[in-house]
């Protein structure tokens, strides 16, 4: 309204000029002079109008929505000011959505890969020919400010149909830097690869991961359901962190975590401590200790194994700058049989480097894996049928190269030998992974 009499003043003077161009000069400028000033104090009151208008229908401002960003730190999570960026191909796993917002606020992130294989292994099914490799779907939401779930989802082909596998399902509250605690199914931290690499292949350099952390594997428990707690410990550049859980063992088959609860009422346990020194980007050194009971039996062919303690030290040291990257993990499998107090230790270790070249926007990623397992003889568990694990010694050499900035193209060559006396196998492996 005011800005409207403003205007039609502003006419009048113009018209008022217009036509007074004929009055004499002097007549003229003094007309100008009187209604430049009338112009001014109207101009002064129409502001003092709408400031008093203004203040009386005020609008409060609205509060912007903050934006959710997904994290996926290998546990435990690191505090703000840790948080680096990663190389090309690391999308930090796990957990959990900061922020403020809407609650919840759900998230989801999918992995996938779809593989081929020639080898001369002969009388194996499945060790030649095109494999669709896992759909993964990575799920998140905040239920409050300190509150987060994270889920990992896995469907995979078997022969007759695909298997849904629930990796990960996990309720985190986060007091604070120093003290997180957990409920749910973990990766069991006892080893590097298994907490930092997950079921989206993309994620790590390779097309599989070593074969002592091989999902599905026997040596190491792979998963772990209870609790954690976990955090940085004050250190100053040094970077201590720390894991603590306590949760079920193995299954009767030892691959399998307890899902639907401990078969011999018997909590194991993980304590985990590694260091990211600040001034090292991309340098990470730890070690973990595991124990449990175990019982294992094969419901499918009666075999009742013995009972056993098992104690598992691992220790790791990573550097995942890419120019270069190396990556090595030790692990001893220590199992006492209960009974004979008979004791067996089997090792494991792999040591992998890589290098990212500095050509076409650092996308080709050559890279060398050696490996090796071994189980001694007489071993009580891990000779079960059903449960048994393979020595091995087997080397990988490949090459990862980057289509775009969430798409990888990979090829192997691997040479592989199981037991001493048995010839070796040798295998050509291509794999096209991304994330989306």
């Amino acid at each position: 309204m005011f800005r409207l009499l403003f205007l039609l003043c502003l006419c009048a003077v113009t018209t008022a000029i217009a036509t007074g161009q004929t009055a004499p000069e002097k007549d003229q400028s003094e007309t100008i002079r009187i209604l430049l000033e009338r112009m001014e104090k109207l101009e002064k009151r129409v502001a003092e109008l709408e400031a008093k208008q203004g203040a009386q229908v005020a609008i409060p401002p609205v509060e912007p929505k903050t934006s959710i960003a997904m994290q996926s730190d290998p546990v435990p999570a690191l505090s703000n000011t840790q948080q680096a960026q990663k190389p090309k191909n690391h999308a930090e796993h796990t957990l959990l959505p900061r922020g403020e917002g809407n609650y919840p606020n759900l998230q989801i992130r999918g992995f996938t890969d779809i593989d081929f294989a020639a080898t001369d292994q002969k009388g194996v099914r499945g060790s030649s020919g095109f494999r669709l490799g896992q759909l993964v779907l990575h799920l998140t939401s905040p239920l409050s400010k300190k509150i987060s779930y994270f889920g990992e989802f896995s469907f995979t082909a078997r022969p007759d149909s695909f298997a849904l596998e629930v990796e990960r399902s996990i309720i985190r509250y986060d007091y604070n830097d120093y003290f997180k605690i957990s409920f749910g199914r973990y990766h069991t931290p006892s080893s590097y690869w298994n907490t930092a690499y997950h079921h989206g292949l993309w994620l790590q350099t390779t097309i599989d991961r070593p074969e002592m952390v091989q999902f599905g594997g026997r040596l190491l428990p792979i998963h772990f359901v209870g609790f954690m707690a976990e955090g940085i410990i004050p250190s100053g550049g040094v970077g201590l962190n720390y894991n603590v859980g306590v949760g079920n063992g193995r299954g009767s088959i030892i691959s399998r975590g307890g899902d639907a609860g401990d078969i011999n009422n018997n909590r194991a346990w993980v304590v985990n401590l590694f260091a990211r020194p600040a001034r090292l980007y991309g340098f990470q050194v730890g070690g973990s200790l595991f124990g449990d009971k175990v019982s294992p039996g094969v419901a499918p062919t009666g075999v009742i194994g013995p009972n056993a303690r098992e104690l598992i030290t691992s220790a790791h040291i990573v550097w995942t700058k890419e120019q270069p990257e190396f990556l090595a993990e030790f692990a001893n499998v220590r199992h006492r049989n209960i009974a004979t107090t008979q004791i067996f230790n089997s090792q494991a270790f792999y040591v992998q480097v890589g290098y990212r070249l500095p050509w076409q926007e650092n996308r080709w990623k050559p890279y060398y894996r050696f490996e090796h397992i071994h189980v001694p003889a007489g071993e009580p568990l891990f000779h079960l049928p059903g449960n048994t694990v393979s020595n091995l010694l087997g080397s990988t050499i490949g090459i990862r190269f980057d289509i775009s900035d969430y798409a990888a193209f990979k090829t192997e060559y691997r040479n592989t030998r199981r037991e001493a006396g048995q010839p070796r196998i040798n295998g050509l492996f291509i794999q096209t992974s991304f994330t989306f």
